[in-house]
């Protein structure tokens, strides 16, 4: 059994006078011990929805959660309030995208890691500021002693991520939860934060859920890729599969959008036409249609199943994948290599 099975989970956002909004729509995924899974797409696909309602952080009214999420055989989304906390920081922990804001800044960093260790670790006073001590210096922040009389806006972007790391990391959670923890970092504090989370993993066995947009963290970091697009799970598959033949036309284009150190010079860029707000609903069909070169009239005749057109374990959410690389034209390097007709692209409804 995984330590996590995400089944058809759905959050569903509410409002009086206005429509309702599927933010995540029956997306399931499974996670092992020491496994890392990647959550992937674009800003609005429900990557940080899912996680905060796996969390239990989304807000009790004008919302609704459906689905299982079973953690070591227990429901997560069936879990008190109370409940929740007692696993939130000891079996869970979550990384949040932007340490700054995630942050308490009128409390001293020495008071927000000890309060974890006093919660759920019961340790007091000399104890609990010897083990944050010793937390920080696990991530690589230096001269711990002295930060932990520091506050937020004290320190840099890097130490403010590695502090929100020490934190998540202090119970030794099962589950670890990343939700863009390289945002707005250099590269070189990126690959030292993506080292210390590979580290945990292969260190204590963590479970770690990965949610980004940065196909390069992908690639050197998870085992198993989830592509979403408007709250639904798109293509799975493992990470060398997904990039050597990527079949669904988002996650195509994705990859064809990134600029590579190998390609001819001068040879452009593919990257996909329109945004994410292009998209019409998934009961009528395949909300990426508007956007994608590989639409048929198939397409617009409700929603596509998860299958395996090619490869067992390769799960793509399309009635026409992108054809195998042998079978492109010669030279094809984006999600363009075959495309279709335009003209019967079909075009976001008004309000939709």
């Amino acid at each position: 059994m995984p330590l996590l099975s995400v089944d058809e989970l759905t959050v569903t956002f509410t409002g009086r006078g206005r429509r309702d909004v599927d933010a995540v729509s029956g997306v399931s995924f499974s996670v092992d011990e020491g496994q890392v899974v990647g959550l992937v797409g674009e800003s609005g696909c429900g990557k940080s929805v899912t996680s905060l309602a796996l969390m239990g952080l989304l807000p009790d009214r004008g919302v609704r959660v459906g689905g299982r999420a079973e953690f070591d055989g227990t429901d997560l989304l069936s879990l008190s309030r109370n409940r929740m906390r007692d696993l939130r920081g000891s079996q869970l922990a979550m990384i949040f995208q932007d340490p700054l804001s995630s942050l308490n800044p009128v409390v001293p960093l020495g008071v927000q890691v000890t309060e974890i260790l006093s919660r759920h670790r019961g340790m007091k006073g000399a104890a609990a500021r010897k083990e944050a001590v010793t937390l920080l210096e696990r991530v690589g922040i230096p001269d711990p002693g002295r930060r932990l009389r520091e506050y937020p806006h004290q320190l840099s972007g890097g130490m403010r991520q590695r502090a929100l790391i020490a934190m998540a990391v202090a119970c030794a959670p099962r589950l670890l939860i990343a939700d863009e923890p390289t945002t707005a970092l250099d590269v070189t504090i990126q690959a030292q934060i993506l080292e210390l989370l590979k580290d945990l993993v292969d260190q204590e066995g963590t479970a770690l859920l990965m949610i980004t947009h940065d196909l390069g963290v992908v690639a050197g970091l998870c085992d198993q890729v989830n592509v979403l697009y408007a709250g639904k799970v798109v293509e799975a598959a493992e990470r060398r599969p997904l990039f050597a033949d990527p079949t669904h036309p988002y996650a195509h284009g994705l990859l064809g959008s990134i600029p590579r150190l190998d390609a001819p010079r001068g040879d452009p860029l593919h990257p996909i036409r329109g945004s994410i707000n292009d998209t019409i609903p998934w009961a009528d069909g395949c909300a990426f249609a508007p956007r994608c070169d590989f639409y048929t009239m198939e397409c617009l005749h409700g929603t596509p199943e998860l299958t395996e057109p090619r490869t067992a374990g390769h799960q793509v959410r399309c009635v026409n994948p992108v054809p195998p690389k042998t079978e492109q034209p010669a030279g094809a390097a984006g999600p363009a290599a075959v495309p279709l007709a335009k003209e019967a692209a079909p075009q976001k409804e008004t309000g939709a």
